[in-house]
Formats: C-alpha cells, structure tokens, sequence
C-alpha cells in the first residue's frame, strides 16, 4: 500500500523537478547536472518499485518495507528542495529590482544557491546510498523461504467462507423491513420474466448475510428448480462461471469449457426452461458481469431470479438495469447498534449485569454491524463487562485495528477497500478525508479546490489525468464516503466518510507521514507536511517545538490553536490554509499570511473583518473563501490576483475600483481566471459592475440586488447581466448559472433582457406575478428555481413550454390553478413545489413524461391531491412533508406500492433553521447545526425514532444511478425569512425578500 502511494507521489513530483532546469531560475550548471541525475534516478526508482508491486511479498517483507520508507525520504527531500526554488524566485520577483537592492541581495542570493547545491548533493548521496542498500539485503524471490501473499490472496479464502450463505443467520439485526421487501421482490410473480435484484453497500453493512437469510428460506420451500450460490471476490468471470456450472452439476467436473462463452452455453442448458434463483456474492466490476450475465436464460412466464452483492454503485446499476431491483444497504439505527453490540460484548452469565456507557464504541462503529461484531467480540474476549472500559478501546482503537486477530476480517475489509482503489491520486484523495474530524460536514467543492491546490489531481481541463470531480465521484460510486447533504437537483453538497473508516484513513495517514493531526492534547510528533488541529483546547506551544513550520503544506484548524500555530511567519511553502473554523484568528494575523506566496487554497473564518491590500501578494492564489468572515468590503486588488478561479462570500466592491487604473487595465487585458463570482451584494451603480464584462472565464455568478439611497439607475446591472448571459453560439460552452435576489428593489431590470442569451442554470428570488421574458429564450437551460409570493397560471404555463428543462423547483405560498398537460415538461426529471397553501397543479396522463423524482412539500397536503403517480412511468422517489397527517401518508404508501416501479416514499422533517445563515452557493451549513432525519413511511403505530441523525432507509423501488448515491438531503419549505432562505439555497440563493414572508417552516432532510 504505501509504495502504491509512493510511487504516484514520485511521479507526481518528476515534471516539476525537471522544470527547475529551465533558465528562468538561474542555477548553476552543477546545480542542474545534479537536478537532471535526480531526475533520471527517481525514474528508476518509480521503475523499480513497480517491479517490486509486481512481486508479492508477505507481510513480513522487512526490506521492501524499510526500503520505501527510505524512498519516502528522498521524495520528500526533492519536494522540499523544489519548492524552496519556486519560493525563493516568487519572494525576489515581489521585491524591488533597483540597482542598490540588487546589490545588497548580492551576498544573501549566493549563498542560498550554494545552499541548494548543497541539498542537491545530499540528495544525490541519498539516492545512491538507497539504491546501494536495497541491493545488498534484498532477496531473489523464492530464496530463503519466501512466502508470496498479497492483500488479494489473503483476502480470497476468508471472502469464500464468509460468503457460505449458511453461516450467516444468527448475527442480523434490523433488517427486518429489508428482508421482507426482498422476500416480497422474490415472490412477485408479476412480470413473469428475470428479475436481478441487486444489494449495494458499503462492506460490512450486511449485503452477504441478508442475501444468505433469503438463499436459505428460499432453497428449502422448493419454489425455484435449480439454486446456487457462488461468490465472485477476486475471481475472473471464467472462475465465477466454472464454479457456477459446479454447483448447478451438483459438484460434478465440468471438463472441455475452455472460455467463458463455453461455460455460458453450458450453464444456460442446465437452466433452460427451468425456474433458477442464483447468488453471485460480491461482484466488482461491471465488465465481470458482462461476462457472467449472458449465462442465465430470460425465458418468459417462470419468474427465475438472480441476487448480487456488490459494494460499487455503478455495478449495482448495471446488473439491475433493466426489469431490476436495486436495494441500498444502510447503517443501523442507534437502537439496533446497540442491540447487536451487546448481543456480542456481553455474555449470557452477565445479561443483569448494568452494562458500562458504550456511547464512544457506538459512535466508533456508526452502526456499521461488521465493526459492531468485530469490537464485541473483542471486549467479550477481553472481559467485558468487567473488563476494559468502551474508552479505552476507542483510544486505543487504531492498535488494535493493526495488530490483534479478532480485528482481522475488519482489517481485511479496510484495507481492500483502500488498495482496490485505482491509481495514487485516489488512495492520497482518500487518505485527505484524514485532514478533518470525523464528525465534520466537508463541502465538496471545497474538497475538490483542496484537491487540487494539494496537486492529488488535475483541473477538469486536463484530458490526460483524472480530474478532481471525477476523482470524488469513484469515491461515492464504491460507497467509500457518504453524502450528508444532497440539493433537490441531485447534486452532492456536503460529504463525510464512515465512523471506521475514517479510523483507517487516520492510521494510514499517519502511518504514511500522510498527515500530521492534534486532538485532545494527543500530538503525534512525526514528519509534518500536512497539520490538523481538532478540539477546542489551546495547544500547548512546547507541543511543537520540534516541528519546521516551514515545510507544512496543508494547515487545518478546528477549535483554537495559539499563538505558535498561528505564527505565519514561521510557514513558507503553505499550499493550503483552511482557517474557516478557527477560533482564535484575527486580522493582525493576516499580515503574514499574505506572505504565503505559493498558497493555493485560504479560507477564512472567526473574527476576520477586513482583508489587507497586501493580498494582491497571494499571486498563486485559485480559491478564496470569506463565507465565514464578516467582511462587508471585498478590496479591488483581489480582482488583480492572477491565478484567482473562485471568490465566495457576501460582500460589496469598493468603490475605489472607479479610481484604480492599474485594475481596470488588467481586467479589460483578459487577465482574469475568475470562473466563480458567488458574490457580491449591488446597488447596480458600482463601477465594477461595468467590469464584469471583462471576465471572460466568469461561470457563476451569484448577485443580491438591494435598493439602497440614491440607487435608481440599474442600467449597468442589466448591462453585465446581458454581458454574462451572452450566448456565444459556441457548442462547448458548458455550465454557466446566473443566481438573482431582489431584495426591495424591482425586478423589471430583467424585462429588457434580450436574446441570444446561454444559462444551464438559473435562480430567482423576488415577485414575479410573470416570467421574464428572457427566461423563455435562454438556450441550454436545464435548472430553475424561482421564489415568489404567488404564481400565476400565466407564468407557469410559460414554464411549461421550456422544453429542455431538466429540473423545476417553485417555492411560493400558493399556486394558481394551473394544468400541466400531456406532453408537457418533456424533458424534466426532477419536480420540487414548496407550498404553505396546497393547491398543488393538476398532472394530466402524459405529462412529464421523465419525472424521476416528485416533491409535493405542504404539511397541509391532503391525500393525493388528485396526483395520479401511475402516469409516471419512470418515477423512484415521492417526498412529502414530515407534519402531514398518518392518512396522507398511508395513502402515498399505497400508491407507490401499487406503482410498478415502487418508488420510495420519504418524509422531510420539519426544523428551525434561523440559525443557518448560509450565504453559500455550493454547499451548505453543518447538518450539526439542523439536525435531521429521513423517515422512510412506516404503518400506521408503527415506532420511528426522529431523534437519530441516520436511520435505516428501506428502498421501495429501483433508484437510478444519480439517485442512488444522495441520501436523500433536501431544504425545501420554510415560514420565515430565515428559514425559507434555508429552503431557497438548496438551490444555491440566500437571503429572503420581505414578499415571502409568510412561507411555512423549514424542511430539512435527513443524514444518513
């Protein structure tokens, strides 16, 4: 595992190695000779620690351990002696060039490239003395009694006997609804055809053992001919198939099915005609089940069926596309947690025993029941409830987690998740996860900016590199992080990974030098590159004394951290500075940060109330974030960084920008890189407005509109909105999103919009008795959401025409009467109305042909307000408000039980959010802050527990492949100004117009 990573950070590093010889850093020729020595010496080694992955070792294999650890040193040694040079030249390009100053720095200049040279030299002993060593003690393979194992191998026989279906009946706990969907999905007789049923899950979630309870009722009754189970873990489909055909001969060789097409065709004449029901256990890739699928007959009126477990959404998908089932595994409840660890822990002779607190274990284990079985059986062994108390298991829970056998098969689950992934920018994408606690709502985009600024990956316009957005999208497909906050259109908002997990991410991180954290006073002293503070204590400043502040790449910081931390004077090749949720920054500290000339990525937060000029120092800066600041006035010379991709905040343009020259000429130059504006408060007389006209890159754009004293001319406004909104007629213009909110000022600044004009997403918040009109001439336009008092029948059926409109959400207090009729949003797949009054429009057969989705939030909606969802052909997923009555709700449980697709029916819980002040277009306040909880319906008197933050949700349909990864996360009705602002930046606006005043309370899904 850690050479994997090693090896892509060795890579990773070459290219800018290299670079060093160009002539703009002015070194010696010595110097280069030895950078090009280096250069070619690490290609060697990246070739020989391939190699060495090609060979498994066993896990005792000292050497090539030791090995690439002392590699690990010499990479990072290169690193740092490259970005000395990078920080040096960026220092002395800031500074004065005169003659005299030149003259001084004479001395001072010469003796840090001998400096240098000097480090490239040690460097280059290092890397000889390396290659020597690692000849000398290391072995032939096969020599000496060489064991060849690796991961894969270890985890095979142990994934073959788990997978036995019979051994798995005693330890399930909660699953009670899903065994009976799927016994029920089992027993459908209607279609008479193949169903696949696939279960996805993160491991350890249960997906074999609840598959091993229905192989087992089912096999006994003789309802299906012909059964078998296999498991696919680390075999080729031709192994998969060959054992399938064993079983189904009843253990009788199978001799002359040479490939995988031969052993389908064998396989089909032992089903043909016959009613089948298979398990394939733990499938892995979609081209495995390509190769496995064309075995199985569809013969028609016998009802056969096949049940896969796999971890990896995608696959899921793929093996229940068509006439399937899709059931999502999730963690257990509080209640059950607890049931399943006590059941393990605590042995019969002690069940009056009065059991210590296990709160720390159950947080631990986040009711993954693998982990929950693992550490009761540990206790167990150990004495519990006698024994060792639940915390000092957890503190010492990454020891055990390494060393002790009854933690083995969790180990073994880890670990493949970890090294399954492909590629190092993943595995160094994942152990990032490291930088924050694990209860910590991460925003994504935020993740992704981080990402890049670390280098793990390349910007989206790189074709030869896995992009940030693709990198974080392999991670939710194969369920290694979890969604907490998920917006209506189905985007991914906030993010965190599992209770264990993130205990694994933390060992290899710091096992790896990865990451460097504090938390409760317990510093872990080791090489820092990457430092996070958690807690609320100040740390004690003798804490790092041994630390070299000026080699710390990433700076994180949750709680306080005094003085010596925040010290940026200390601090040179910072690339990331994460200060959002620190207690203790202030602006005397900005001083020094704006010394950090290779910082990529710095978000602010705490008192901060004014940013420096000095700013304009920040060169390299891509992202800046001032969300959690009180910054009122955003200084121009921001708009001068030239590297700047992302600005968010809430702030107004200083209206100094009308007197900077050297401003005005380097935006009208096109040299901004600004992309993301989300933004800026406008009385739309500034004359940065004029400006914007300049960005070109610009492709979100968020503006709140307030009336202010002597603000009566909105012409230039209009101007930079017809600007922005400008369609080009280019083919690849991609997403652009225009966000607008009227606050006490008109909205008629956007009748005298004019086409062409291009937006892929649109916000509008204010009163709007009628579409404006450019809305219906936006070409490429595919979200809307609008928020108003009222809306006519007018301005929906104008809606009603935008044909290429993929999402619609509509907040207001009440709707005219208005018919969607048949053919009409032919192209939307999500619908979201949020209501106070429930005059929901009537749905003729045939309208939204496409709808995926359908949320009808009013707590006074009755029945099904005359919404027949039978039309919906391709409808998954109904929420409802969480406060209509138990009628309601059994009504719409019914009818989605009577939809051939049954699609899942959710409540959204009602909460105060006045105070989530959220002025962010990309992700949302801590779920912490709301705590929610998604109510998948139960019958009537049946018992929910609404205080938990996860519960189990029981899938009532097949989900699509977007759908699927959210957790069903959703702000959608509100009652004042402050919780409908909740509502409305679900799709991404903040702040409320006193016209919507009176909208209800605010909904807020749950985190599972």
């Amino acid at each position: 595992m850690e050479a994997v990573l090693l090896s892509g950070f060795i890579k990773a590093i070459l290219p800018r190695l290299f670079s060093l010889v160009d002539d703009k850093h002015k070194l010696h020729k010595g110097v280069k000779a030895d950078i090009n020595f280096l250069s070619k010496e690490l290609r060697m080694i990246v070739g020989a620690i391939d190699d060495e992955l090609s060979v498994e070792h066993s896990a005792a294999a000292a050497v090539p351990r030791l090995s690439v650890e002392e590699l690990r040193e010499l990479a990072h040694g290169i690193e740092d002696c490259i970005d000395r040079i990078l920080y040096r030249a960026a220092r002395e390009q800031q500074q004065s060039s005169s003659l005299l100053r030149r003259t001084v720095q004479a001395p001072k200049k010469l003796q840090k490239n001998l400096q240098v040279a000097q480090e490239l030299q040690r460097l280059k002993r290092m890397a000889e003395e390396a290659n020597q060593r690692k000849q000398r003690y290391t072995t032939v393979p096969g020599q000496h009694g060489q064991v060849c194992s690796s991961a894969a191998q270890v985890d095979e026989p142990s994934s073959s006997s788990a997978s036995d279906p019979r051994i798995h009946e005693a330890d399930l706990v909660g699953v009670d609804e899903d065994r009976e969907e799927l016994l029920e999905q089992l027993a459908e007789r209607q279609p008479e055809q193949l169903k696949v049923i696939a279960i996805v899950g993160f491991c350890g979630l249960g997906k074999t053992a609840l598959a091993g309870e229905m192989y087992n009722r089912v096999t006994g009754g003789g309802r299906f001919e012909r059964h078998a189970w296999v498991c696919a873990a680390h075999r080729s489909a031709r192994e998969v198939l060959g054992e399938l055909l064993r079983r189904l001969a009843d253990g009788r060789s199978c001799h002359g099915a040479s490939d995988a097409g031969e052993l389908c065709v064998d396989i089909r004449q032992q089903l043909e005609k016959k009613r089948y029901f298979i398990v394939i256990d733990d499938i892995q890739t979609e081209d495995q089940w390509k190769s496995i699928k064309p075995a199985f007959p569809i013969d028609k009126d016998i009802g056969s069926r096949i049940v896969v477990t796999t971890t990896i959404q995608s696959v899921a998908n793929a093996c229940c596309f068509a006439n399937g089932y899709l059931h999502k595994m999730n963690r257990l409840d509080k209640n059950c947690s607890k049931q399943l660890f006590s059941k393990k822990a605590c042995p019969e002779k002690y069940s009056h025993y009065k059991q210590p607190d296990s709160a720390a274990i159950l947080k631990k284990c986040d009711g993954q029941p693998l982990a929950l079985v693992t550490i009761g059986e540990f206790l167990q062994a150990n004495g519990w409830p006698t024994g060792p108390n639940c915390e000092d298991v957890c503190n010492r829970l990454h020891y055990h987690l390494e060393n002790d056998k009854t933690f083995e098969r969790m180990r073994r689950v880890l670990i493949r998740n970890y090294t399954s992934l492909p590629g190092h920018a993943l595995k160094a994408c994942l152990l990032y996860f490291g930088m924050f606690p694990c209860d910590h709502s991460i925003r994504r985009k935020s993740l992704l900016r981080r990402w890049l600024a670390e280098g793990f990956v390349e910007p989206l316009s790189s074709s030869s590199n896995l992009d940030s957005a693709a990198a974080f999208d392999v991670l939710m497909d194969r369920n290694i992080i979890e969604p907490i906050n998920v917006s209506n259109n189905d985007k991914v908002k906030t993010c965190q990974t599992y209770g264990m997990m993130h205990e694994f991410i933390l060992h290899m991180s710091i096992s790896q030098n990865f990451v460097t954290f504090f938390c409760d006073k317990k510093f872990l002293p080791r090489y820092v590159r990457r430092l996070s503070l958690h807690g609320n204590t100040v740390v004690d400043d003798d804490s790092f004394n041994s630390i070299d502040f000026s080699l710390i790449r990433s700076l994180s910081i949750f709680g306080k951290a005094g003085e010596t931390v925040l010290d940026f004077s200390k601090y040179q090749l910072l690339l990331v500075l994460d200060l959002e949720k620190c207690d203790d920054l202030k602006d005397d500290h900005l001083n020094e940060i704006c010394n950090l000339v290779l910082l990529k990525y710095l978000s602010l937060g705490g008192n901060i109330s004014k940013l420096p000029k000095n700013i304009a120092k920040l060169k390299d800066l891509e992202a800046l974030d001032v969300r959690g600041t009180k910054i009122k006035i955003m200084p121009v010379e921001v708009f001068q960084l030239p590297c700047l991709i992302h600005l968010l905040g809430k702030f107004k343009l200083s209206d100094k920008v009308k007197q900077k020259t050297e401003v005005q000429e380097f935006l009208s130059k096109g040299k901004s890189n600004l992309q993301t504006l989300a933004g800026f408060v406008s009385n739309g007389s500034e004359g940065f407005v004029r400006l914007m006209s300049y960005m070109n890159k610009l492709r979100k754009l968020k503006i709140w509109c307030k009336l202010s004293v002597g603000s009566t001319d909105w012409t230039d406004l209009r101007e930079a909105i017809q600007q922005f909104i400008l369609d080009e007629k280019e083919a690849n213009i991609g997403s652009r999103s225009l966000s607008l909110h009227f606050t006490g000022c008109s909205e008629d600044v956007l009748n005298s919009l004019k086409e062409p004009c291009y937006l892929s997403s649109l916000k509008l918040h204010g009163n709007f008795p009628q579409l404006p009109q450019f809305v219906t001439l936006l070409r490429g336009l595919k979200e809307l959401c609008l928020s108003s008092t009222k809306f006519t029948a007018c301005l929906l059926d104008a809606l009603s025409n935008l044909n290429y409109l993929q999402y619609l959400k509509l907040i207001a207090h009440d709707l005219e009467k208005f018919i969607i009729k048949d053919q009409g949003f032919p192209r939307l797949l999500r619908l979201c109305i949020v209501l106070q009054c429930p005059t929901f429009p009537i749905i003729e057969e045939g309208a939204l042909p496409f709808c995926v989705t359908l949320h009808l939030l009013c707590k006074d909606l009755h029945d099904l307000s005359d919404i027949k969802i039978n039309c919906f052909k391709h409808l998954q997923e109904v929420a409802l408000d969480s406060r209509v009555t138990s009628e309601t709700r059994l009504e719409w449980v019914q009818a989605a039980k009577e939809h051939p697709n049954r699609p899942k029916v959710l409540l959204l819980k009602s909460v105060d959010t006045s105070q989530s002040e959220h002025t962010n277009d990309d992700s949302l306040t801590e779920p912490a802050k709301s705590e929610t909880t998604e109510n998948p319906i139960a019958p009537e008197g049946a018992e929910q527990d609404t205080n938990m933050s996860r519960k189990m949700q029981f899938d009532q349909g097949l989900e699509s492949s977007s759908m699927l990864n959210k957790q069903n996360n959703f702000a959608d009705q509100s009652s004042s100004k402050d919780q409908l602002r909740y509502s409305f930046n679900k799709m991404e606006l903040s702040d409320v117009s006193p016209a919507v005043s009176e909208l209800p309370n605010g909904m807020v899904p749950s985190c599972t």
